[in-house]
């Protein structure tokens, strides 16, 4: 029940968008922003719940305060979880979904004893709601949390993400052609002999997008973005399509990928792999010196990759560590890239490079280690012509007046900066509460290669607003971009495929379907990322594991990322875990907290931590099932 202005009640619904941590968000009619519900006052809702909220006179950086009223309709029939209790009669279940607090009861299967780090799918026979414990039934056994193989399992399906697909797609996917036959070539542009090269992970099979460059007599750069032709081969409405819809994208894992597509298409006909004919939907576009379009091209069109590159063979190649034929085609690349990140910075838009890393496991998914990838320029060079064909796309559709899912991406507010202003102020820079790109480049410039540098661009990255889709174009804020939308990876993304249909297929796609696109598109997303992050943070906890269990007093070189009055999160840069220290686990000493410089001094000693402290770490104990670690600090 809600109050309004007029002091009526009414009652306001929308779908639950669940937070990690506990809290959530609800999107519901009337206002801009999605209403922000905490943790406390979830009432047991969980992600995707139909619910209704009370909305109240409360506004906070995250948004306006409410509260659960009522659960109308459950989202979910399974859930999943892992048995933390198995004696004394009573058999508990930790389910991720509902959090730590709520209490999970699980009836014991007919014919197998359930034991401690048992991971199961769970029947719910009684949600409890308004506190009351879950009473559910065991569904299916996935094996135990000791048994890394079953991570990926798992995560599939706790967040309901297709693996297997069904046999009508698998008939109509054998009834494919393996090679390029010679009737696609009709109508088609001959792209065969042009210098065409991909530039990929090392572990990518998928390859959807090529790149071709050349340099006139008047310094204009030719630059050609080939990407796959997926539409000619996964035709609207088939039963193909229709498996990709309920998908809308690939989702990786470490080691292992869940595709949008079977292989066949996605690794196979589809993939540019060098020295074989694919089929493609080629932007041929024409580039002054100043990085101006001067002109543009869409055809279909037939290539023939010349080389497969590594990031890493590509990086070697322009620093003169490994020789190429196509050292000249890469220098250029490079070169145009330096072109359109200046123009980038003209318009506005920050920029920052953000090193990954890769947890490498093994057949069994066990992690044997980390792998540091640097954003180098190798992988900006290809960043910046997807951009580019990704904006020309858009405007070109635009032009013709049809419409398309754009990728969106709204205006922060003042609010949604206060963290990031915070953690700037505390680490030494004069910014406004609503800072100008100019400030933040400027900012972003000074620490440049050093360690705050990563934990000033994720604060920068969680202040903004969510990118996603919509047939309602208003820019994207992070690009500084007035049109835009995704193109140049329908192999592993449904939007790129629809907006392949749209440029070359005569039926315009309805206002229904379209929405139905960008509303599936932009969910699917937000699942598959958080499928991702749920399983990155539990083999990397495995890794510590396995590290801890080698040598018990292992240590690790961290960085205070955020300090508030119950204690200090950190992170770990070389694996890039975070964690938390509370004030009891500090120093010897009692702390205060400074609110206005976000910093805790200790009483006796003057010892201080402020955001990009250095300390060292130890981990105390390693919870698996809860993908919790808790931390010891070395003085």
């Amino acid at each position: 029940m809600v109050k309004n202005k007029d002091d009526k009640e009414r009652q306001l619904a929308g779908i639950m968008r669940a937070h990690p941590r506990g809290f959530g968000f609800v999107g519901v009619e009337g206002y801009d922003k999605d209403i922000f519900i905490p943790k406390s006052r979830m009432s047991g809702a969980i992600d995707g719940d139909d619910v209704s909220v009370e909305v109240y006179d409360i506004v906070s950086e995250k948004g306006p305060e409410g509260r659960v009223v009522e659960i109308v309709k459950r989202s979910k029939k399974h859930l999943v979880g892992t048995i933390v209790k198995a004696s004394d009669g009573d058999i508990l279940a930790h389910v991720p979904l509902l959090g730590d607090a709520h209490r999970v009861v699980v009836m014991n299967p007919k014919g197998r004893e359930l034991i401690l780090g048992d991971r199961v799918v769970l029947d719910v026979e009684e949600w409890g709601d308004d506190g009351a414990e879950t009473s559910c039934s065991v569904h299916k056994h996935m094996g135990n949390i000791s048994e890394a193989s079953y991570d990926i399992a798992v995560a599939g399906e706790e967040y309901n993400i297709r693996s297997a697909f069904p046999k009508n797609v698998i008939k109509e996917v054998e009834k494919l052609p393996n090679t390029v036959l010679e009737e696609d070539l009709n109508s088609r542009e001959d792209f065969r002999d042009m210098e065409t090269i991909t530039i990929d992970p090392t572990d990518s099979k998928d390859f959807d997008d090529a790149l071709s460059l050349r340099i006139d007599e008047k310094g204009h750069y030719h630059l050609s973005v080939h990407i796959a032709d997926v539409a000619n081969y996964v035709k609207a409405g088939t039963a193909l399509d229709q498996e990709a819809f309920l998908r809308c994208n690939s989702t990786y894992f470490p080691g292992n990928c869940i595709p949008m597509l079977p292989y066949q298409l996605s690794n196979n006909i589809c993939s540019l792999k060098p020295d074989v004919e694919r089929l493609t939907a080629s932007v041929l576009m024409e580039y002054d010196g100043e990085g101006n379009l001067v002109d543009y091209k869409i055809v279909r069109s037939v290539i023939r990759s010349k080389k497969r590159f590594t990031y890493r063979e590509a990086k070697e190649v322009l620093d003169g560590k490994l020789e190429s034929q196509y050292a000249p085609l890469l220098k250029n690349l490079e070169a145009l890239c330096h072109i359109f990140k200046k123009k980038r910075s003209e318009r506005g838009c920050v920029e920052f490079a953000l090193p990954e890393v890769r947890v490498i496991v093994d057949d069994d998914g066990v992690p044997t280690g980390m792998e540091f990838i640097e954003y180098d320029i190798t992988h900006q060079l290809v960043e910046e012509c997807m951009l580019k064909a990704n904006e020309v796309i858009a405007k070109h559709i635009s032009g013709l007046e049809k419409k398309l899912p754009f990728r969106i991406h709204p205006e922060p507010s003042e609010q949604n900066f206060s963290a990031l202003v915070e953690t700037a102020t505390a680490l030494g820079f004069k910014v406004s509460s609503r800072p100008t790109s100019e400030e933040l480049q400027k900012m972003f410039n000074e620490i440049e290669n050093t360690e705050q540098a990563r934990h000033l661009a994720i604060c920068f990255i969680k202040s903004m607003p969510i990118a996603f889709y919509s047939a309602e174009n208003i820019g994207h804020y992070g690009l500084g971009l007035e049109y835009y939308c995704h193109f140049t990876s329908p192999i592993r993304r449904y939007s790129d495929l629809v907006v392949q249909r749209i440029l070359f297929e005569e039926t315009k796609i309805s206002d229904e379907d379209l929405d139905n696109v960008t509303e599936a598109c932009s969910e699917q997303e937000r699942i598959s990322s958080r499928a991702e992050n749920a399983v990155k943070i539990l083999k990397k906890l495995r890794y510590i594991a396995a590290a801890k269990e080698k040598d018990p007093y292992v240590q690790y070189d961290a960085l205070v990322i955020k300090v508030t009055g119950r204690g200090i999160v950190f992170e770990i840069p070389e694996i890039m875990v975070e964690g938390f220290l509370h004030v009891s686990a500090l120093s010897k000493d009692y702390f205060v907290y400074n609110e206005a410089s976000s910093t805790l001094r200790g009483r006796n000693t003057g010892k201080t931590y402020h955001s990009g402290s250095a300390i060292t770490v130890m981990p105390k104990n390693i919870d698996l099932i809860k993908s919790q670690a808790k931390w010891d600090q070395i003085t």
